[in-house]
């Protein structure tokens, strides 16, 4: 199947993207930004896994997410509490956030890595619109399937008078 034919675009056009996300908090670097894309559709972060680097010391590292709320206040809020010989990683299971979204290295020197999926969600007025596209033409392929098997049942029956 070639990457231009009808059904792949389809496939591109109905399913949310998901691209791999990480980044690195450490002394240097205390803190990364996921920003909002400009392009209309919903953005969503996914996080996965937090978990210290190999170089990491036996110290508390705290990471802590700072992403607007249902009041519209920004406050971090502490999501990991690692530490090299207690908690070296977590897996994180349903955190979802809206961009803009920033991670913050609260305390440790790290390296800590957080990974996770950027996804981007279709447009719903696009997707039902797009939906109703594919059920018309749909309908015209059945009612051109029955006009041509009534035609032969037609010749069939008129050869049976014969």
């Amino acid at each position: 199947m070639s990457s231009s034919s009808p059904f792949s675009r389809l496939l591109s056009e109905e399913r949310p993207v998901a691209a791999l996300w990480g980044c690195q908090l450490n002394a240097g670097t205390r803190s990364c930004v996921v920003e909002e894309d400009d392009d209309f559709l919903e953005h969503l972060v996914l996080l996965r896994t937090i978990c210290l680097g190999a170089e990491a010391g036996d110290e508390l590292h705290v990471v802590a997410v700072d992403s607007k709320n249902t009041y519209g206040d920004h406050k971090p809020v502490p999501i990991a509490a690692l530490r090299t010989s207690v908690l070296p990683m977590i897996s994180l299971r349903g955190l979802e956030l809206v961009p803009p979204v920033t991670f913050v290295l609260k305390c440790g020197a790290g390296p800590v890595y957080l990974s996770g999926q950027h996804v981007t969600l279709e447009d719903d007025a696009k997707y039902e619109a797009h939906e109703e596209e594919l059920l018309e033409e749909d309908v015209g392929d059945e009612d051109d399937a029955r006009a041509s098997q009534d035609s032969c049942s037609s010749e069939k029956t008129s050869r049976l008078w014969e």
